[in-house]
């Protein structure tokens, strides 16, 4: 069957949605067990304020109840995780990416009960779920695929005299804290944590409180794909509690993280003291469209829409701002909001159902405050409420909603993680590229135009690290493994050098250059 990407178009789904309700009734029939921490490839209990986790789809149905970790067994997953990185990393390079292949295989194997996990436990459509389990397998191959291609990263150099023998070689740093976000909750913790693997490191993994159950579910492919105990510990719990202790324990040589610009930005200010230790950070996005006097207005729209709207605009790729020219933006709007009130909204396990709910009520009242505010600074064009009638008064459900608003509004600027599309009216090429650079973020940017000296402008000149030309598939979305490296700049990111790309893996490690003299 043809793979499952975010932006897969024209495809038979029969086949799919048959295999997809036969998973969804076997993950829903083992729902609402109690769960323990792995620490050391033990089960571990927490304490006894144990997670509840519940669907954002329906809030009275409990998902599982997963321990709660304490300071105490962060320490003991990190002390544990140093004598278990040193025989990971003495492991020959070629056996460590067996294991991870067999891992990427196991996900494959899987992607059906993974993916309907994440349906329930996110929010997302079948399609973004299974996106999600297909990436995450591609990952791991991908970023096996860069070990091999370097032979392990190790290099014979330059001899400056007959006698000596120079080996450039790319090790470990040792312990890595990978702390996860919970939209892309298997993709991004599998890309940062088989990252961090392959290259001899053991990990030390905090899912986001908001989705235990798919970090679970990725502990047990690295258990039984073969890693061993203590490389890869999982330990779920509240981020007021053990968040900062995780990457402050001065065990830890690295943290690779994914989340909010704040948290990002104190982590990397605090986590090096007495040496600069790495810190890899994808930081959010505030993602701009810019729609000029030339485009193709209906792939436009379609672009913007399914950009802005799939997984509820809960993607640090999402679109969240266009600037339309004022000679096109009446009829780029009039098609935007018709394909915009022809979405399905409802339970995202329903086949076609496009829209679901938002992740938790915290993203409600995000919602409710920015659908208030563009209320008073401009026009919303529909939306702007949330849903309580029927069915969505039990889950986080609110509008896709559109604004049209001044370009002075904060809505342009400040990040939200939620459905509201801020739209805005410019008069040249210049303006649009201006105000799209406003932001201190920069992950993805797109533009639809007909005119190719304005692609090549808009390449050179908007500071974004992901950029897409007339994508009717998904103007800002939809970065795959191998094909569209992901990578942040200014707020978006630490290292200039993204996920999905081929300079990723080489992070994860440090380099030691080794000379030999003959005797």
């Amino acid at each position: 069957m043809t793979k499952i990407t975010y932006t897969s178009a024209n495809v038979d789904l029969e086949a799919f949605h048959q295999d997809f309700d036969a998973a969804l009734a076997r993950v829903r029939a083992s729902a609402g067990q109690e769960h323990p921490l792995f620490i050391g490839g033990r089960p571990v209990p927490g304490t006894g304020d144990a997670i509840t986790d519940l669907s954002p789809i329906d809030t009275s149905v409990v998902l599982g109840r997963f321990a709660a970790a304490t300071p105490a067994h962060i320490d003991d997953a990190v002390r544990q995780a140093k004598p278990a990185q040193k025989g990971w990393a003495r492991l020959p390079w070629r056996e460590r990416v067996a294991i991870l292949r067999r891992a990427a295989t196991l996900i494959r194997e899987r992607k059906y009960d993974l993916a309907a996990v994440m349906s329930l436990e996110v929010g997302k459509s079948r399609l973004e779920s299974m996106g999600d389990a297909e990436e995450s397998a591609d990952l791991i191959d991908y970023y096996c695929q860069q070990v091999e291609d370097a032979g392990g990263f190790v290099r014979e150099m330059a001899r400056i005299t007959p006698v000596e023998r120079n080996t450039d070689v790319l090790r470990p740093y040792g312990v890595f804290a990978c702390i996860a976000p919970f939209n892309f909750p298997l993709a991004l913790s599998t890309g940062m944590s088989s990252a961090a693997l392959v290259c001899g490191n053991a990990v030390v993994y905090k899912p986001a409180q908001d989705t235990p159950w798919t970090g679970l579910k990725l502990y047990e492919v690295y258990r039984d794909a073969g890693v061993p105990a203590g490389v890869f510990s999982y330990l779920t719990g509240r981020g007021s509690v053990i968040g900062d202790t995780i990457w402050q324990h001065p065990g830890v040589d690295g943290v690779v993280f994914t989340g909010s610009k704040v948290v990002g930005m104190r982590m990397y200010a605090a986590f090096s003291s007495n040496w600069a230790k790495p810190c890899l950070l994808e930081l959010g996005g505030k993602n701009p469209v810019i729609v000029t006097d030339t485009a193709d207005l209906d792939a436009a729209a379609e672009g913007v829409m399914r950009s802005a709207f799939s997984l509820q605009n809960q993607k640090c790729s999402a679109t969240s701002r266009v600037y339309a020219h004022q000679a096109v933006i009446e009829p780029f709007l009039e098609l935007l909001l018709a394909k915009t009130r022809a979405m399905t909204i409802g339970d995202p396990t329903q086949r076609d159902v496009y829209f679901g709910p938002v992740i938790n009520e915290r993203a409600v009242a995000t919602f409710e405050r920015a659908a208030a505010q563009a209320a008073t600074e401009g026009h919303i064009l529909c939306g702007g409420h949330r849903m309580t009638e029927g069915a969505f008064a039990k889950g986080h459900y609110v509008e896709p909603t559109i604004a049209r608003l001044p370009l002075e509004s904060t809505l342009f600027r400040d990040e939200l993680f939620v459905p509201l599309l801020s739209i805005g009216a410019v008069t040249s090429f210049d303006q649009a590229i201006a105000e799209a650079n406003k932001a201190e973020y920069g992950l993805t940017a797109g533009i639809f135009t007909g005119n190719t000296g304005e692609i090549d402008r808009f390449f050179d000149e908007v500071e974004a690290g992901v950029c897409y030309a007339n994508k009717r598939t998904g103007a800002t979305t939809g970065a795959w493994p191998g094909a569209q490296p992901f990578c942040g700049w200014k707020g978006s990111g630490s290292t200039g050098k993204g996920g999905c790309g081929p300079y990723y893996v080489a992070q994860f490690m440090r380099e030691q250059s080794r000379t030999v003299i003959a005797s």
